[in-house]
């Protein structure tokens, strides 16, 4: 069972920057999905960002894209997430997730970490 650890995150002004990272447990991940999400206070978990871990193709949510990046670095089997103009409701706990590329749920998360944007 594949494990994610994350690292990253804190308080920062809007307008500033955050990188996160996830490191999967796993050596080879080539045929895995990884994502990135987030939850809100009272809201519901929401996508933010996906990757393909072999080939590097990516999907942004609008919120994310043209301000977030993800990326991967397949040699520290290491997702990142950064995050530069930041905003307020940018303020969640984010969480990475991995899953395989023939299933359509993500299975695996990382334990989360909050983002929080001051204004």
């Amino acid at each position: 069972q594949v494990q994610l650890v994350q690292t990253g995150g804190g308080l920062v002004q809007a307008g500033g920057s955050l990188r996160l990272s996830c490191v999967a447990s796993e050596r080879t991940f080539g045929p895995y999905v990884m994502a990135w999400f987030r939850q809100a206070p009272g809201k519901e978990r929401e996508f933010v960002a996906h990757i393909y871990w072999s080939g590097g193709r990516v999907r942004y949510a609008d919120s994310a894209r043209g301000r977030f990046t993800i990326s991967r670095d397949s040699a520290k089997n290491t997702l990142y997430l950064q995050m530069n103009s930041l905003r307020p409701e940018d303020t969640a706990v984010y969480y990475c997730a991995a899953r395989s590329r023939t299933e359509d749920a993500y299975n695996t998360w990382g334990q989360g970490t909050q983002v929080t944007v001051s204004s």
